[in-house]
């Protein structure tokens, strides 16, 4: 088989996220000011689609108050910078259970079980262009987390995205996810063309080596659009594997904060970075007015 490289790429900059990086590197963004100069710098650098989370701006803790996502989308309106916003609805399917040996009641300092309606809120009300639906539910770390997705609830979020007139971005974390995607579009619940992100390297979903990867992308239906990326370390390497594998490129501090070794990053740097890799790698990196004509967006503001 030929080697079949993307030659038109988008990037996605996923600038914050919700783990205790900002403990960790002082260049995470917090506030809802902070978060939308960090998308206006992505945008700057070259990405066309911002991946946004919100944080308490007192403890920098993860949240999802919908006064939150708003200021931050009225900060990014008024800069004028042209963007794709990506609001995450992830948040509000966290389960944490009390212990090994008695699990029941779940631990309530890390548990946050709401409804689809709840878990929705901030897109219904905003309609970004785009939002995530994590498709399925896995363990994460050492402990007694689980990040929980029934296919009940994402049959309801996924329908609930839909009357919105907002582009689901499928997050997959596994190759049984990847099923589960299909199963949601072929019930007529993901409008085409489908988005699909492939999210590597995370205990203990989907490793990040090649032929993980190549397992998922030879499984996905040739019509829709894939990004792929690791954290950490990986996450600069998988710009070029992404792209070798027909994809597009997702970096930012969500999922690693180092540029080089002992070079702490920002999300401007990782896009340069990013659009230095494929444009060495002969490719188009795409704007947003591309990525919403590819994808077939629905502007609403």
């Amino acid at each position: 088989m030929g080697l079949n490289p993307s030659r038109d790429v988008f990037i996605t900059c996923a600038v914050t996220g919700s783990a205790d990086t900002a403990d960790r590197s002082d260049n995470v963004p917090v506030t809802p000011r902070e978060i939308a100069d960090a998308c206006v710098e992505a945008a700057n650098a070259g990405a066309a689609i911002c991946h946004i989370h919100v944080r308490d701006p007192e403890s920098g803790k993860a949240s999802r108050r919908v006064e939150l996502y708003e200021e931050v989308v009225n900060h990014i309106k008024s800069a004028g910078i042209d963007m794709v916003i990506n609001l995450t609805a992830g948040m509000g399917g966290d389960l944490t259970l009390g212990s090994v040996e008695h699990p029941l009641p779940p631990n309530p300092e890390g548990t946050d079980m709401i409804g689809a309606d709840a878990r929705l809120e901030h897109v219904t009300r905003l309609r970004p262009e785009v939002c995530t639906l994590d498709c399925g539910t896995m363990n994460f770390g050492e402990g007694d987390y689980v990040m929980t997705n029934t296919p009940a609830m994402l049959k309801a979020m996924a329908v609930a995205i839909q009357s919105a007139g907002v582009r689901p971005e499928v997050e997959i974390f596994d190759t049984g996810h990847l099923v589960l995607a299909k199963w949601l579009h072929q019930q007529g619940l993901l409008d085409d063309p489908v988005m699909v992100q492939l999210c590597m390297g995370i205990p203990w979903g989907a490793p990040d080596d090649i032929n993980t990867l190549m397992a998922l992308t030879n499984n996905l239906p040739s019509d829709w659009h894939f990004s792929a990326f690791s954290i950490g370390r990986n996450q600069l390497p998988y710009a070029a594997l992404a792209v070798l594998a027909g994809g597009n490129i997702r970096v930012g501090l969500e999922d690693n904060i180092w540029l080089d070794k002992g070079i702490a990053a920002t999300n401007g740097a990782l896009v340069e970075r990013a659009v230095a890799i494929a444009e060495g790698m002969g490719c188009r990196v795409l704007n947003p007015v591309d990525v919403r004509e590819k994808l077939k967006l629905n502007r609403h503001w």
